[in-house]
């Protein structure tokens, strides 16, 4: 169920806004951008399923390893 919301933007803000993504979008666009800030959950399961997948973790440690060997040999 989506709510009807009244908000005060700056002229300019308001312009540059309808610009780029147009009238008809401009609910949607805020929405997502506001979605991440204000939902605990939207960034929580997504680290979580990231941190499940063992492949994933074990070539990010990998990498990471990989990163530290090489500067081991950089000049100081």
């Amino acid at each position: 169920m989506h709510k009807k919301m009244t908000i005060t933007l700056d002229e300019a803000v308001y312009e540059g806004l309808y610009r780029t993504v147009g009238k008809r979008k401009m609910s949607q666009f805020i929405e997502d951008l506001l979605r991440p800030h204000v939902m605990d959950t939207s960034m929580d399961a997504g680290y979580k399923a990231m941190a499940a997948d063992k492949e994933r973790e074990d070539e990010a440690m990998e990498w990471c390893n990989a990163i530290a060997g090489d500067m081991t040999h950089e000049a100081r």
